[in-house]
């Protein structure tokens, strides 16, 4: 009996130890100077990574007209996004986007520098991946979890919120509708929508033209929150006396753009605030 006690805490003693050298492993891992060069991996990086972590974040990450998490930057460092900085930075692991800074990502490769590069989410699913990478990357992975679990549970509550299927148009700056496959367009249809890119030609998304709105419009549009007034080109066709007959102000949803430009931590926000406009203006 003493034999079999003494087994049990040799055991014990054994994956106590393994478990010890686990998590010394990860703590010795985790990048101790991360840097972002695009808004959305600022964003997640704040979200994921303890404060002593990142070294420096992109000029945008301030910005609160397009920054969900602006405050919370305040007082890290801002980097110019050029690669010969980020070299003399001591980083040893850099995030950047998938798109236009592909010339600053192979040169900082090619000296050795960790990159991890991620792209617009096409998906809520590909979104959780790229959570679940960084979360893991930056020695966090619950804080990942915790993330995605908001944006699931959000994402559970607007189920069906449209009491018959509705059609509607996400119409942004300039014209331009946002493609079909996308995590906007996927919160849409759960919520019971049916998109109106598909009616106008463009489900791999572009430029409506006004009359091709005018003449089939939708039942309603998602646009902008800044966008109910004409401030420059790229608004003015939101207050077009035809765009506005063809579909009036009462039946256009507005989410800030500073929520939605970005998937992340801004998500679970952007889910309820749409969530709050249907149900304030679809009966």
């Amino acid at each position: 009996m003493l034999q079999r006690g003494f087994k049990h805490f040799a055991t014990l003693l054994i994956l106590f130890c393994a478990a010890l050298v686990v998590e010394t492993t990860q703590a010795q891992a985790r990048p101790k100077r991360v840097v972002s060069l695009n808004l959305c991996t600022d964003q997640l990086l704040l979200a994921l990574a303890d404060r002593g972590q990142i070294a420096s974040l992109s000029r945008l990450a301030r910005d609160p007209a397009i920054s969900f998490m602006a405050d919370q930057a305040a007082g890290v460092p801002l980097n110019d996004g050029r690669a010969e900085t980020i070299l003399f930075s001591n980083a040893d692991l850099v995030l950047a986007g998938s798109y236009g800074q592909q010339e600053q990502v192979a040169l900082l490769r090619r000296q050795g520098l960790e990159v991890l590069t991620f792209g617009p989410w096409s998906s809520l699913e590909e979104g959780r991946g790229q959570i679940r990478l960084l979360a893991r990357s930056l020695g966090h992975a619950e804080r990942g979890e915790a993330l995605i679990a908001r944006i699931d549970a959000a994402f559970a509550q607007a189920k069906n919120l449209v009491p018959s299927r509705r059609s509607i148009l996400i119409y942004d700056r300039g014209g331009w509708v946002t493609a079909a496959r996308s995590p906007l367009g996927e919160l849409l249809v759960h919520m019971g929508f049916t998109l109106h890119q598909d009616a106008l030609g463009l489900s791999q998304g572009g430029v409506a033209r006004l009359e091709a709105i005018v003449t089939a419009p939708p039942d309603f549009m998602l646009v902008d929150a800044h966008a109910r007034q004409a401030l420059d080109n790229g608004t003015a066709l939101f207050v077009h006396p035809a765009l506005v007959a063809a579909v009036p102000p009462e039946r256009r949803l507005a989410v800030s753009s500073r929520l939605t430009i970005c998937g992340g931590p801004s998500t679970p926000p952007a889910i309820e605030a749409l969530s709050a406009e249907v149900k304030a203006r679809i009966h």
